[in-house]
């Protein structure tokens, strides 16, 4: 332990700690732009300088570590006047039209410039204006709010391995951009969003498209039918003021029947239905000789990373569409016949943790009619807080209700898909007793859960061991594809999802996502499939009278048309577009 004093309190920290972290392990705050929990950019902003007793010049307290005897003051007059003109500096470069901002009263610039005492501006603006790359479907790239600090090249490069933005130039003609100054669509960017839920102010966003919704909202020839996807129901509270890991599954029926929507479903029916198609295809595999190892293809960020860097195991990836498109075929086919409503008419929305989700949604291959998208659009959580908040609705009085049937009846196997390992255990759920003929004595796979970006088991299948394998992260998704391309792969079914701790730390879900929200995230998603009545997806009644009245039979005629798609090598685009101003 190293002894110390921070603006004279006698402190005691582990060796090798920085003085950022000692003080905030001491309830101290330094604020920073650049560094952020999970991520190793040091020094980029300069705003956490400290000063130290005997050093001639101030530190930067991200980046240095602390050491015995040290004597630090976080908050003199030579420290806070140096903060605030770095502050002023960067302002000087920064589209400062705030209310314009998406990122408006949630903004960490805007709030330090609060704190800082910032109300005018001492240095003339050097700002040149750029155009905003707004190409691709799900993200917005503003690089006129960019502060260089440097958060989505770690998350892209380090955690995601993808490479895609950089730094390009120097002095004051530095930016961050994909190479040779392309836009994101161009490059083999995943839309995974991991760099906007790190960007520290708007530089970065979800593609806004609550205004379709609204639209549609208020049409009467429409009939608009809703999702929520399972770890929505552990964050949407979050986003609207409540603690990390609050459950409000019940509140958002509540607030989306407020909003106007005419039937409100639960994406963990389809997710149920996920598992009975992946697990019957697995059993298909093993038994007749099919590709394995064999991946899930829940996640559309690690769908676009296969089909892109690793087109040699495309045909290792299950043929299942994510639940989000099962759901979406399955509204404007089997549901609208139902009901009696022409396809046309009916406007389905997503509820989202994820960004690359609005790229899966307008991908081609998600048209049941060969003409219209099967879900119209995807919202992330942030979104569906928005609308929340423009309606007025005060989230936390709300009453609890129930999602409609049919889509509305589901299992606690479901509900884990919101986490890493989840999908995994789910499936095993179901495939351990249709192989084995017989009741799991313990429904918990404990192997297969938790954050560790890595974790394997072996489970016994008709009498043979059989390894499994879960990862989270691009970094450890191309550890398992180099595997499987040298032959290597010792495992017969891998889950794979591209955000850090799968969908509770996806890209669309509330600002501020850390390790430590993430595991109250995981821990609230356990609590809600513990409480479930029924925790097994084949045991689903409404999944039963759904294959009895419409599919027939899992990998039939039907459940191939409806819930099974196909995936294809995805090349880099030649840029196709001028370089002209965008709005948005």
């Amino acid at each position: 332990m190293i002894n110390l004093k921070i603006n004279n309190i006698p402190v005691s920290v582990k060796e090798g700690t920085t003085i950022l972290n000692a003080a905030k392990q001491n309830n101290i705050k330094i604020p920073t732009l650049c560094n952020y929990p999970d991520l190793h950019i040091n020094s980029e902003c300069r705003v956490c300088v400290v000063e130290i007793e005997g050093r001639k010049g101030l530190v930067t307290s991200c980046s240095t570590q602390v050491r015995e005897g040290m004597k630090i003051i976080t908050n003199s007059p030579r420290v806070i006047n140096a903060r605030k003109t770095i502050t002023e500096l960067i302002l000087t470069n920064h589209d400062s039209n705030c209310n314009a901002c998406a990122k408006n009263m949630n903004c960490e610039l805007q709030n330090l410039s609060n704190i800082l005492g910032i109300d005018q501006a001492r240095f003339p603006s050097v700002l040149k204006m750029e155009p905003i790359d707004d190409h691709n479907p799900a993200l917005v790239r503003n690089p006129n709010r960019c502060i260089k600090c440097g958060r989505c090249i770690d998350v892209c490069k380090n955690i995601q391995t993808t490479n895609i933005l950089e730094i390009m130039g120097r002095g004051q003609s530095m930016k961050i951009t994909p190479a040779y100054g392309k836009y994101l669509s161009d490059e083999s960017c995943t839309f995974c969003g991991q760099c906007a839920s790190v960007c520290p102010v708007g530089a970065i966003l979800e593609k806004d498209e609550t205004d379709k919704v609204w639209d549609a909202l208020h049409d009467e020839r429409k009939r608009t039918i809703v999702q929520v996807a399972p770890a929505v129901r552990v964050s949407l509270g979050e986003e609207l003021g409540l603690k990390a890991g609050s459950i409000v599954t019940g509140k958002i029926a509540t607030a989306l029947r407020l909003l106007g929507f005419d039937d409100v479903f639960d994406t963990d029916f389809t997710a149920d239905l996920t598992i009975i198609e992946e697990g019957n295809e697995l059993i298909k595999r093993v038994t007749e000789g099919g590709t394995l190892p064999m991946l899930t293809s829940c996640c559309p960020g690690w769908i676009s990373f296969a089909e892109t860097y690793y087109p040699e195991i495309l045909p290792n990836l299950s043929t299942c569409k994510s639940p989000q498109q099962m759901f979406g075929a399955l509204a404007k086919g089997y549901y609208a016949e139902k009901i009696g409503w022409d396809p046309e008419n009916l406007f389905v929305v997503s509820i989202m943790p994820c960004t690359a989700k609005k790229y899966e949604a307008q991908r081609p291959e998600m048209r049941h009619d060969g003409k219209h998208p099967d879900v119209d659009v995807a919202l992330t959580v942030r979104e569906l807080g928005k609308l929340i908040r423009q309606m007025g609705i005060d989230f936390e009085s709300l009453p609890d209700s129930e999602f409609d049937n049919p889509f509305g009846i589901t299992t606690g196997a479901a509900a884990i898909f919101g986490t890493t390992g989840g999908v995994m255990e789910a499936a095993l759920r179901t495939v351990y007793e249709v192989v084995n003929k017989k009741p799991l004595e313990k429904l918990d796979f404990t192997d297969v859960r938790g954050l560790k970006g890595f974790k394997e088991t072996t489970v016994n299948l008709g009498g043979a061991d059989v390894k499994v394998a879960v990862v989270h992260t691009l970094a450890n998704a191309r550890v398992i594809a180099e595997q499987i391309k040298a032959g290597t792969s010792p495992y017969a079914f891998i889950e794979v999802m591209t955000c850090p701790g799968g969908c509770i730390g996806g890209g669309g879900q509330p600002y501020g996502t850390t390790t430590e929200v993430r595991q109250k995230r995981l821990e609230a998603i356990y609590k809600v499939d513990g409480k479930m009545v029924i925790r097994k997806s084949h045991e689903n009644p409404a999944i039963t009278k759904l294959y009895e009245e419409y599919l027939i039979e899992p990998l039939g005629h039907l459940s191939h048309e409806y819930l099974h798609t196909h995936y294809h090598q995805r090349k880099k685009q030649k840029p196709k577009h001028k370089n002209v101003m965008a709005t948005y």
